[in-house]
């Protein structure tokens, strides 16, 4: 540690443009992470930090396993890289076949990526080559939701509803529309689905009768609205969701890259919420967050559907990347699929679950607090405003960075998704320290 920190001291920070951060104030005051095991960070001091966040929804089953690390090492030298264009090496098929036993039942077909926002924009390329295969190529329009978070792809941001991802960078794709959000005040401290607000899906139905079913490709959710502070559906509103899908050919697409691989307790939220989409985003987790890797998976007959359409020899789909399933990665994911499976993690994180959200709804009794939520090992707890909006969450962030916890903010509300590895101890420490955080206030 006092190497890495010592190595890091003679480094310039000017020269990196740091994603999603205020840059200027962090390089007034960096908060650097410099090693990680287990549920741990170690800063440039050697301090030592819990891990409130699984990384960023991508390490459930903690850092440092030994067994993804030789994985990698193993492919390295074996293969370090091939071309997915035409081309196929082993991992690629064996992963995709190990993904479908995951998935819901006949979302079988597998296309990776390197990354949710690359997967979101291939789900949306995939429904809209559908309907023109099925000879409906007039629909194209997409519909997304208020606070719903998509990625950064131009496809994603567009059907994505935060105001700041999308306020700078003009009008996105034409022909979107966006159903609204479902934080409403009759759920607020409700731990699991609210009661209220499954009509909200009914905007759905609004738009078939403004614009025509036949003008509508798909139709994209989070099944739990993440980045924008763990939104859960109320009871029914995904169900009414599939069914108005259903009753005009709309397909339906659940980005569940921060809630794949367990978070909510079973493989995908779809098979938690028993709601299965037509095709459904993965990420994050699918390598605990070793290497960058994605993917969707696509209910069989649609991909067939776009397979028929030109000769056995032609290219059916126009769309791919260079880093489409790296063998490198593919053996991360490979190695982490069997550590969740032999721990059985996914059961694991079920059983913590209700203590945890026993913790985060605790947090009703102070003042500030103006809401808590959560479902599985997501949870979150809103703040109410000091000054201008997100003040004060990203003061608590750099307050409990200070006191030995990494979390997320988004806005004035914080983010917990610990990794599936803690025990009790470890989540009481956790809300310990931002307790302490928040009284100090």
């Amino acid at each position: 540690m006092e190497n890495a920190a010592a190595r890091f001291s003679n480094q310039s920070l000017d020269h990196h443009w740091m994603p999603f951060t205020a840059n200027r104030q962090f390089k007034e005051q960096p908060r650097i992470l410099v090693r990680a095991e287990g549920i741990h960070f170690w800063n440039t001091s050697g301090e030592k930090l819990l891990d409130g966040i699984s990384g960023m929804y991508t390490t459930p089953a903690g850092h440092g396993r030994v067994e993804i690390r030789e994985a990698v090492n193993k492919q390295m030298a074996e293969l370090d890289y091939a071309p997915p264009f035409q081309f196929g090496s082993p991992g690629s098929f064996r992963l995709a076949a190990e993904l479908a036993n995951l998935t819901p039942p006949g979302l079988n077909r597998i296309f990776f990526t390197g990354s949710g926002s690359e997967a979101v924009d291939s789900a949306l390329k995939v429904a809209i080559q559908y309907h023109r295969a099925r000879g409906e190529g007039q629909r194209q329009r997409l519909i997304g939701r208020e606070k719903g978070y998509h990625g950064v792809g131009f496809g994603g941001w567009s059907v994505g509803g935060m105001v700041k991802n999308r306020q700078m960078f003009g009008t996105g794709l034409p022909g979107v529309a966006h159903m609204r959000h479902t934080q409403i005040p009759e759920n607020r401290f409700q731990m699991g689905q609210g009661e209220h607000g499954a009509e909200l899906a009914d905007d759905l139905q609004r738009f078939v009768d403004l614009h025509g079913a036949d003008t509508i490709a798909a139709v994209i959710v989070e099944p739990i609205a993440g980045s924008v502070g763990i939104l859960v559906p109320p009871k029914g509103y995904l169900e009414r969701l599939r069914a108005i899908c259903d009753r005009h050919g709309i397909l339906l697409i659940f980005d569940e890259v921060i809630c794949g691989f367990g978070r909510t307790g079973e493989a995908f939220a779809a098979q938690s919420f028993g709601v299965a989409p037509d095709i459904m985003t993965m990420a994050k987790a699918i390598t605990n967050g070793t290497m960058p890797m994605a993917g969707i998976a696509v209910r069989e007959d649609i991909c067939q559907s776009i397979l028929d359409t030109g000769a056995p020899d032609a290219i059916e789909f126009f769309h791919g990347y260079t880093w489409s399933a790296h063998p490198v990665a593919c053996a991360a994911a490979l190695a982490t699929l069997q550590i969740y499976r032999d721990d059985d993690l996914f059961a694991r994180g079920r059983t913590l679950a209700p203590y945890f959200l026993e913790q985060i709804a605790a947090f009703r009794d102070l003042p500030m607090v103006t809401d808590t939520r959560g479902y599985g090992l997501l949870g979150a707890i809103d703040l109410a405003p000091s000054g201008a909006a997100g003040a004060r969450g990203f003061d608590v962030l750099k307050r409990c960075f200070a006191k030995g916890l990494v979390g997320r903010v988004a806005g004035d509300t914080i983010v917990f998704a610990p990794p599936f590895i803690c025990e009790r101890g470890d989540i009481d420490q956790m809300m310990g320290i931002l307790r302490g955080v928040l009284t100090s206030l």
